[in-house]
């Protein structure tokens, strides 16, 4: 582990315009649907990327960081199975969201991709890592959800009671209900990021969209517990013996990789981060103080230059003409 370098803020497409969502499209994937959202390389240069979401996200959470490397990926944003527009699915857990993902790269043949995940994205990309080295070409990690066991280091440890109930997804549809999609949005939102004042008002109002989805979308209660089961099932898993451990799993890894942790992470003990570092071989660490859960939400700018850094760092011809800072 080492720290990360950031590449100069110069090296990246400047700001302009808050950009909407990037165009979807439906893929049929074994007779279900994907919905990917496309952001077009805007140089011959560029080279596949995927971006995961995290739990209860979609697709739009890497609007900006997407935007951002156009210049350097051509990137595809997908909506796990049983969130944002994508079909349900029978199981939820990361070795499911792990093969799906496996599978739509296959059948897109886009690998090896510069694959980046967020939380539970960060999770399920920690196992097609090690598990298909052949279709990633670099790593990125977001507040990844990776193990660790203590529930008063997560805002979700109010919701993991109801794991043991039966029928608990028509207990969370039933309190979903009594929640206006405005003070959803705002609960998703304070949970997420550190500083809310960073967040744009079209961002806001996206996430207002995201939640009124869910509002309409019958399996989205159970595809949230049903992935939370598998996300704390991981989490137990872990420390037993076996090859399904996420840690061993991480230690397997060979693509260069770059972890980033937000210090006011509220839904992954802010610790993990740095675990996650020291147990991926080829790993660089950039913690943000101040920064919440979403780092590529909240600070799209620097989770970029850490991308673009790692780039650097490795020796990437799309690292060309990049001024590094500390």
């Amino acid at each position: 582990m080492k720290g990360c370098i950031l590449a100069d803020d110069g090296a990246l497409l400047p700001d302009g315009a808050v950009l909407p969502p990037w165009p979807a499209r439906r893929v049929l994937v074994d007779g279900t649907m994907l919905h990917v959202r496309d952001t077009p390389a805007t140089s011959p240069t560029a080279e596949p990327a995927v971006y995961v979401h995290g739990l209860g996200g979609s697709s739009q959470n890497f609007t900006d960081v997407a935007g951002l490397l156009a210049d350097r990926f051509d990137g595809q944003a997908v909506d796990l199975p049983g969130f944002g527009y994508s079909d349900p699915h029978p199981r939820y857990s990361i070795p499911a969201f792990a093969d799906r993902l496996i599978t739509y790269l296959d059948h897109a043949g886009r690998g090896p991709v510069h694959l980046v995940g967020n939380s539970l994205g960060g999770s399920i990309s920690v196992r097609v890592a090690a598990l298909r080295p052949d279709l990633v070409r670099t790593l990125t990690l977001i507040s990844p959800a990776m193990p660790f066991l203590d529930p008063r280091r997560t805002a979700q440890g109010r919701v993991l009671p109801l794991l043991a109930l039966p029928r608990a997804d028509r207990l969370l549809a039933w309190a979903f209900a009594r929640m206006t999609v405005e003070e959803m949005a705002e609960q998703v939102l304070i949970a997420c990021f550190g500083d809310t004042s960073r967040i744009h008002e079209q961002r806001r109002a996206e996430a207002i969209e995201e939640i009124r989805l869910r509002y309409t979308v019958a399996h989205y209660p159970k595809a949230y517990l049903g992935t939370l089961r598998g996300l704390v099932s991981s989490f137990l898993r872990a420390y037993l013996p076996g090859a399904n451990s996420q840690w061993r799993l991480a230690a397997r890894i060979t693509a260069p990789t770059c972890v980033i942790g937000g210090l006011n992470d509220k839904l992954v003990d802010s610790r993990v981060p740095i675990q996650v570092a020291r147990a991926i071989p080829d790993s660089r660490l950039l913690l943000l103080p101040g920064v919440g859960h979403v780092a590529q939400m909240e600070v799209p700018r620097l989770v970029a230059r850490a991308i673009v850094g790692m780039l650097a760092d490795i020796g990437s011809p799309l690292a060309r003409d990049v001024t590094r800072s500390a």
